[in-house]
């Protein structure tokens, strides 16, 4: 029996987290020139939080192995360099079964220090990914919430050249 409980939420585990359609028929959110004033995402300890007019860059992962990169990444940084460098981090869990997300990865972002914004809501997700290479890291340069350029890298030397920047 547990053999085929662990066959089942493995299934589950790839099955979710390997999705990558978005609907065709929503509106891109990450344009050059559109406002980021109205994200508003909680962080994974459940703290709500918004883009604000000091932040200059957002980070997108929509994959599960760009999280894992950019992660891996801010783990082996200070508490604060995403704060010091006026950027934030999103990552889009929204494609994992909601089991698999309570169960496994919420738990997972709690260990990181540094703030991880959590898109768990696949339609919300859906627009922001939509014309996006999800297997990239996502930059998203911004001033006054309004976006000013859109950058894709699949290094951590490239993100960390474009946070500091």
């Amino acid at each position: 029996m547990i053999k085929i409980i662990t066959v089942f939420l493995t299934a589950l585990l790839f099955i979710g987290c390997s999705s990558k359609a978005t609907d065709t028929n929503v509106e891109p959110m990450l344009v050059v020139q559109k406002s980021l004033s109205s994200l508003k995402l909680n962080d994974q300890n459940g703290n709500p939080h918004a883009i604000t007019a000091d932040t200059k860059k957002v980070i997108f992962a929509f994959s599960k192995d760009v999280g894992h990169t950019c992660n891996d990444f801010f783990a082996t940084k200070p508490d604060s360099y995403l704060a010091d460098n006026n950027a934030m981090f999103i990552a889009d869990v929204s494609s994992a079964p909601s089991i698999i997300r309570s169960m496994f990865i919420m738990p997972g972002l709690k260990d990181f220090k540094h703030t991880v914004l959590v898109l768990d809501d696949e339609n919300t997700a859906n627009s922001y990914k939509a014309k996006q290479n999800v297997e990239k890291i996502i930059i998203v340069s911004v001033n006054n919430n309004t976006i000013t350029a859109i950058k894709n890298v699949s290094s951590t030397d490239e993100l960390m050249q474009e946070i500091t920047k």
